[in-house]
């Protein structure tokens, strides 16, 4: 199977979902599924997604559209992560804040912005947008591989 030490693997994926619950529950099952297939870590990713696409789903719906994930890995190495709606209007802040603790909502960016290396919206040709995720993924060299306790973020052993 290809990993990361091979240098000339790379992941390239794009769908096209609905803008329902099933089509962002359907992109975080494609992300995960890409990158286990890739022997590479994907808990992180999975979230990411999740939620990226839970937002294109709820702030980035016009009727009949759907929405854009796509994937690819890049020189660092690094792996970018992209949704993309037509709700060019509906832009999310460009930093995310701490939510109120009381609040039901208003966490996902933030953790977005926790989990990933950078993040940040770009708007193409109307109607569109596109909010990006990096995450800089482990040295090919670690030992961990980026496997991580999800609670500590401390290293452990893949096979821990």
């Amino acid at each position: 199977m290809a990993t990361l030490s091979d240098v000339n693997q790379e992941i390239s994926f794009v769908a096209t979902l609905p803008a329902t619950p099933r089509g962002a529950r359907l992109a975080r099952e494609l992300a995960v599924a890409q990158l286990a297939r890739q022997e590479l870590p994907f808990a992180d990713v999975a979230q990411i997604v999740a939620e990226l696409a839970a937002n294109a789903v709820s702030h980035g719906k016009v009727r009949g559209r759907g929405f854009r994930l796509a994937l690819a890995t890049r020189p660092g190495p690094t792996l970018r992560i992209e949704v993309t709606d037509t709700r060019s209007d509906a832009l999310p802040p460009e930093s995310a804040k701490i939510p109120p603790l009381e609040g039901e909502s208003g966490r996902g960016l933030f953790l977005v912005s926790a989990l990933a290396s950078r993040w940040g919206t770009d708007k193409g040709l109307p109607p569109l947008k596109t909010v990006w995720v990096e995450i800089d993924l482990p040295c090919p060299i670690s030992p961990d591989r980026g496997f991580r306790d999800p609670v500590g973020r401390v290293s452990v052993g893949h096979d821990a």
